[in-house]
């Protein structure tokens, strides 16, 4: 099963620039698609895919104001950043208007550019986990941890849970720590809201065992 994943698009047909945003996007951990084309770009395109696009505003074959427009008409909700070797106001606001989150004239700031690449990350649409992803991401847990699990979810405490399991409370610590993990969940609340969605296919069935 894919897992969507973050990347940063940039189209320029200078290559001197696409090389140079590259190198500046990655210098912050994220991973760049570099396309020297609009017509690339959308032929590339991954729905599984999140992220932002930077985007020059004059390119041939297909303008930035052009892909703008071709994405909306796709329903494909990427946050924009414009680039523009041109002061151009009028544009500006018209692409801002259009949804962009920022329009860039050259030569900008790098911290501009990371600034805009930041704010556009914390637009992206979430997309929500699907059952089948949760069920996949159950059954990788070990026998074990489908056990500490169960009292997790009722709010036991390790001291707890430890008990009723006959374990160490260290051990259960790491259990824990090995669920959370694995289930790709950031506290307690957030796990038991995941296993919510599968309880009637496994939980239901233990409980009454």
């Amino acid at each position: 099963m894919n897992e969507q994943k973050t990347l940063i698009y940039i189209i320029d047909d200078d290559s001197a620039v696409l090389e140079a945003l590259s190198s500046l996007v990655r210098s912050i951990g994220l991973s760049v698609a570099c396309f020297s084309s609009a017509t690339d770009f959308l032929n590339n395109l991954d729905e599984n895919t999140q992220g932002c696009l930077i985007l020059d505003v004059r390119m041939p074959e297909m303008s930035g104001m052009d892909v703008q427009r071709k994405m909306l008409d796709i329903a494909e909700h990427i946050p924009i950043i414009f680039i523009s070797g041109h002061g151009d106001i009028p544009m500006a606001v018209k692409a801002i208007k259009a949804g962009a989150i920022d329009f860039l004239t050259k030569p900008f700031r790098e911290e501009d550019l990371l600034c805009a690449i930041r704010t556009a990350i914390n637009m992206i649409p979430k997309k929500e986990v699907t059952v089948a992803e949760i069920k996949d991401r159950y059954d990788s847990l070990s026998k074990r941890e489908k056990e500490v699990i169960r009292f997790v979810l009722k709010g036991f405490l390790n001291k707890q849970t430890a008990l009723e399991l006959g374990i160490s409370e260290a051990t259960v610590k790491v259990h824990r720590h090995n669920i959370m993990r694995k289930m790709k969940t950031s506290s307690v609340q957030d796990l038991v809201r995941v296993c919510d969605r599968i309880e009637s296919f496994y939980f239901d069935d233990c409980d009454n065992n």
